[in-house]
């Protein structure tokens, strides 16, 4: 299969990236700078979507599976400015949620005139018990992924076309780190009843199994990996 994973330079779609590939398929990612295997895509510019798609196509001639996976997780405290407010959460709804929509709807076109194909949102936890004060944004735009991800999968399976998404909860990665030594990671920890957070591995291999073995009966599901710190 030929696919296409945005936010593919480290973390969670480095791990996918890597797992597809060492399952044989052919993978082409994106990050902001570009590089080996990656085409270089800012999707904080609204245009970014169609252009970083069209030069995806170009490379790998037909696109089998969408994984979105490019998204930011920056706080933006209710006692900021208006104006500061608005920016995080464009920036925040953008890059996580927008950019998301206008790739599926750019797959679900080309979909239509090759037989079908398959889209794994990369969501999260968040999207389903909400974060903190800080980042009410970010569980915004991943709630709105998983209903994005539930009507694609409703409007499109008659045509072959399914959607699935994944929702972890903490993750080992550069972009939580941070955030993990910031809000004490032991206070983090006793929430989880797995007792640790999930590695980028273990999410990635859910990524690899969705976008190429999960049964198409199985379109419009969402799986959690969070080590049971949210069971819905």
């Amino acid at each position: 299969m030929n696919i296409l994973i945005t936010g593919a330079s480290r973390g969670i779609g480095k791990a996918a990236a890597d797992a597809l590939r060492t399952a044989g398929h052919r993978v082409l990612g994106t990050s902001t700078r570009g590089g080996d295997d990656l085409v270089a895509a800012d999707f904080a510019n609204p245009a970014e979507a169609e252009r970083c798609w069209v030069h995806a196509l170009e490379r790998l001639g037909r696109i089998d599976v969408l994984v979105n996976n490019a998204g930011v997780f920056e706080g933006v405290d209710v006692t900021a400015g208006m104006d500061e407010w608005h920016a995080a959460w464009g920036r925040t709804m953008q890059v996580n949620l927008q950019s998301a929509a206008d790739l599926s709807r750019l797959a679900i076109l080309h979909f239509r005139e090759n037989g079908g194909g398959r889209i794994v949102n990369v969501a999260s936890r968040a999207a389903y018990r909400g974060d903190s004060p800080q980042h009410w944004h970010y569980a915004a735009s991943k709630g709105a992924m998983v209903a994005m991800t539930k009507s694609v999968a409703r409007g499109y399976a008659a045509e072959n076309i399914l959607a699935y998404a994944v929702t972890p909860g903490f993750t080992v990665t550069e972009m939580t780190e941070d955030y993990l030594a910031s809000r004490g990671g032991e206070k983090i920890l006793a929430d989880i009843p797995l007792g640790r957070v999930a590695s980028a591995a273990e999410v990635g291999e859910t990524i690899r199994w969705l976008a190429t073995d999960a049964p198409p009966s199985a379109t419009g599901s969402v799986i959690d990996v969070n080590g049971a710190s949210y069971v819905r």
